[in-house]
């Protein structure tokens, strides 16, 4: 059995301006991904941290809040407190959802993502943004390959915890 495409060869995502392709396509991979990685991973594995190391349900909680809170600035607002409350608690697995749930918690925000890609005219990507209290430089399109590059590399890191707690 073949493995599916990946997304950056398979042709442009309808209404995302040609210079977001990229981070689009790399959204849609971490969800494509992920899915895989996690088909049937026990629950009660998903807060273990083997060798020290993030649990599969920080990374998914994390991919999450990060591309939140990276749309949010890329918008130019400020995080909300459920923002600052959800990275406080990404790492917590106190009356955390299940592994279907976080997936699909992920795949919602890729979506409006996906959305919010299609509103912005490539004219504006080189605008300025600020990230967080401290205010530090980037752009519109800083933020948003940063928020597909962000995930991959959780991906990846999501990919060898499984690897290890599976076996």
């Amino acid at each position: 059995m073949s493995s599916p495409q990946e997304y950056w060869l398979s042709g442009p995502i309808p209404n995302v301006p040609p210079l977001l392709q990229p981070s689009a396509h790399a959204l849609l991979q971490s969800v494509r991904e992920i899915k895989t990685y996690l088909i049937d991973f026990p629950e009660e594995k998903l807060w273990e941290k083997p060798f020290g190391r993030a649990s599969v349900g920080f990374h998914l909680r994390h991919l999450t809040g990060v591309l939140d809170r990276l749309l949010t600035y890329a918008k130019e607002q400020s995080l909300t407190e459920e923002q600052f409350h959800f990275l406080k608690n990404e790492g917590n697995g106190q009356d955390a959802p299940s592994v279907q749930q976080l997936i699909s918690d992920f795949e919602t925000k890729v979506n409006e993502a996906l959305d919010y890609f299609k509103t912005i005219p490539e004219s504006s990507l080189t605008e300025n943004r600020y990230v967080g209290r401290k205010k530090l430089p980037t752009t519109v399109i800083g933020l948003l390959f940063h928020a597909a590059e962000h995930s991959q590399r959780h991906v990846g890191q999501l990919l060898v915890t499984v690897s290890v707690l599976k076996d």
